[in-house]
């Protein structure tokens, strides 16, 4: 089997891609290793970052990727500053990860002694050369910036600490026609209520799974999001048709303390489940796009902004701190665009 292996992060999490000629038999091969995920928006196979994998595949040995004592020491006490100060677990592990990486680069080099050149050399000889993303780039400089912030002695200046360029990438949206049959394909109401619920409200997944009942507020026609993205508190409203869906769905389940339960009574439903639903429901359509649960979120606000929503109420609705992230919808609405004539249609 000839392949090629590379060390990529596919949604935060450490992986292995493997890249191969498609050929049956090899896909077969890669299907029986555990953990093996085909990526639709990659267009590659990927396995656990493990020991075994990385020999397996002639990669570095994730013992070659461990920091310095005093590098996992300054890792472990960066943990304990973010928790004090209520960052939540996934930005924690996301931070302490990415200093893990620059810090791993430096092992052999004191904290005190790190300079910003350092930092261009790590860009260059580890991010560039491995060709990272530059939104992982993103993430170590906020790690870095956050991190020598809070300690005292260091050569680092925080402020020449420079971001790569970002990608002006627009959000991926569906049409109505779409959306409504990827809602329609389920015959299973559970699912199709958690879908609906997602796009009716522009729901982050993580948000639409840490809802309880007690969230729903059928008097006021809104549902209640606490300690959302940034630990923010907010409400969006609800549809007449989403809120008869929902008494429909708690007469059938009845849930007994997250809005929607898996199989175990009192047990959160599992983000793995919830991509699994939506995965099945474009099977059913037939819909070939690589769509994601957030791409019903995006199809929302900008079915919100083509319906002459001010991007004002749209920024509240999605939870947005700054005015800018809402902007981008004005980029994929094709409300004005359609309106605009060719100038082909005179020739």
């Amino acid at each position: 089997m000839k392949w090629e292996a590379k060390l990529i992060t596919h949604r935060g999490e450490k992986r292995i891609a493997v890249l191969f000629e498609k050929k049956a038999e090899l896909i077969a091969r890669i299907k029986k290793l555990e953990g093996a995920v085909w990526s639709q928006t990659r267009g590659v196979w990927h396995l656990p970052d493990t020991e075994e994998n990385r020999l397996r595949f002639k990669l570095v040995p994730k013992s070659h990727t461990i920091p310095s004592e005093e590098g996992s020491k300054q890792i472990e006490k960066f943990k304990q500053w973010m928790r004090s100060k209520r960052y939540s677990e996934s930005t924690i592990a996301t931070y302490s990860e990415a200093l893990k990486s620059f810090l791993v680069f430096y092992r052999e080099k004191a904290v005190a002694d790190i300079t910003n050149e350092d930092v261009i050399v790590y860009n260059n000889e580890h991010i560039l050369k491995n060709n990272l993303s530059a939104s992982y780039q993103n993430q170590i400089v906020n790690a870095i910036k956050l991190y020598f912030k809070i300690i005292k002695e260091t050569k680092i200046d925080i402020d020449k600490i420079h971001r790569p360029k970002r990608a002006k990438v627009l959000p991926n949206v569906l049409s109505k026609e779409e959306v409504k049959a990827i809602l329609e394909a389920h015959s299973n109401f559970k699912h199709k209520t958690m879908l609906s619920l997602i796009y009716s409200c522009g729901l982050r997944r993580s948000e639409l799974l840490h809802l309880r009942f007690s969230d729903i507020d059928s008097k006021r026609n809104i549902v209640l999001l606490k300690n959302a993205k940034g630990k923010k508190d907010r409400i969006a409203p609800l549809s007449p048709k989403i809120l008869d869906m929902l008494r429909e769905y708690y007469i059938g389940y009845k849930p007994q303390t997250w809005l929607f339960e898996g199989q175990i009574k009192g047990e959160q439903y599992s983000e793995k489940s919830l991509q699994s639903v939506l995965k099945q429901a474009l099977q059913k359509t037939g819909i070939s796009k690589p769509v994601t649960l957030h791409w019903l979120r995006h199809s929302y606000a900008t079915h919100l902004l083509e319906s002459g929503t001010d991007l004002r109420y749209i920024q509240e609705l999605l939870g947005h701190s700054s005015s800018k992230t809402t902007e981008i919808y004005t980029h994929v609405s094709t409300k004005s665009i359609q309106q605009i004539k060719s100038p082909f249609d005179d020739l």
